[in-house]
């Protein structure tokens, strides 16, 4: 038979459970740990990559003088050219007209220069022995120049012609390699119209757009490194060798031109690539800091900094900060933070000012 609890035993019962609510609650609350960067690079150098398309040192886009029918493209993509070497020939039947046209004007031209000469010099005979007058001699004397006039402009007229009508023929200067080719045979063209684009010579350059607020920054004669997309783990030296005065087309980039040092057999004309450029920074360090670690709110961006309270502790401070570009390395921090000092780089929306998190003993701070 069980006998009833006497009053001490229930309260020492109670006591005890008391007593272990007592601890739960005076228990330490689990501590969240969080990934942290140590701002340990100071930087006076930024660096800027920008994406253009290789392309020949000597690259011509060629086109004719004069207008026309094509009626010869002897060459294809990827031919190699001699020099004087026909490209694309136009029909020459109406430049070829217009230069007998010419020559036909001559020969009168001349003729009537003769007549003129011939009638001077018979005035001039009959004024010396008083059978003309000064009036009659100066006006065949006057007759005469302007013949002489006339041969000298057909004779113009007919270089011109003859000029025009080689320009039918569109060969090449130099010793180079068909790029493209923008026409066909029995096409039209007008003057200056793109028939061909060749690359001659072996020099490689890449041409890119800087942006305005960077352009200044940039001196011809500088050097900067290129990467090629097709070609992994290395990197070519090259120097800036030309600098647009004037923003391309309605963008706000400038067109700038760097040539590869030495010839790379492996780098060819179109291919992709990447250009570095440094631009020294004056009486300013930039910290590179990885972008997660930076988040904002209504006043602006912000940091979360770990200041050390123990071991593998560390307690949340927010920080204000100042940011510059987004680079291939992080985003750029030009005011707010030191070396040294531990930014949280995960769970941001997870921490609060004053918090105490816990540093994984791999990063302990």
């Amino acid at each position: 038979m069980n006998k009833p609890l006497k009053a001490g035993g229930i309260l020492v019962i109670s006591f005890l459970l008391n007593a272990c609510d007592s601890d739960e609650l005076i228990s330490e609350p689990e501590l969240r740990p969080v990934k942290v960067f140590e701002v340990d690079k100071v930087v006076t150098v930024r660096t800027r990559t920008f994406s253009g398309i290789s392309q020949s040192a000597l690259e011509s886009r060629l086109s004719f003088k004069v207008g026309g029918t094509i009626i010869e493209l002897p060459v294809q993509v990827g031919d190699a050219l001699k020099k004087d070497q026909t490209v694309a020939k136009l029909d020459p039947s109406t430049y070829e007209l217009e230069v007998a046209q010419a020559r036909s004007k001559l020969l009168q031209a001349k003729a009537n220069q003769r007549n003129a000469a011939s009638n001077y010099e018979r005035v001039k005979g009959l004024y010396e022995n008083s059978n003309a007058s000064k009036n009659e001699l100066d006006s065949a004397r006057a007759s005469a120049e302007t013949a002489e006039a006339e041969v000298n402009t057909a004779t113009k007229s007919v270089e011109i012609s003859e000029l025009n009508r080689s320009y039918t023929t569109l060969a090449s200067a130099a010793d180079c390699t068909v790029v493209s080719i923008a026409v066909d045979l029995n096409e039209n063209v007008i003057p200056g119209s793109e028939i061909a684009t060749v690359n001659c010579g072996g020099g490689i350059e890449v041409r890119v757009g800087v942006p305005e607020g960077l352009i200044d920054g940039l001196t011809r004669g500088s050097p900067v490194k290129v990467s090629i997309n097709t070609i992994d783990d290395m990197t070519f030296s090259a120097t800036i060798t030309e600098i647009g005065v004037g923003s391309a087309s309605s963008s706000s980039t400038f067109p700038v031109i760097v040539a590869l040092d030495g010839v790379n057999p492996g780098i060819r004309p179109g291919m992709a690539a990447q250009v570095t450029f440094s631009f020294p920074e004056k009486n300013q360090d930039i910290h590179i800091v990885p972008t997660a670690a930076v988040t904002n709110d209504s006043i602006g961006p912000f940091v979360y900094i770990a200041e050390p309270s123990g071991e593998s502790r560390a307690t949340v401070t927010r920080q204000y900060v100042e940011v510059g570009e987004l680079t291939a390395q992080g985003v750029e921090i030009y005011s707010g933070v030191s070396q040294g000092d531990v930014l949280i780089t995960a769970g941001l929306n997870s921490v609060f000012e004053g918090q105490t998190v816990l540093v994984p003993r791999s990063q302990d701070i």
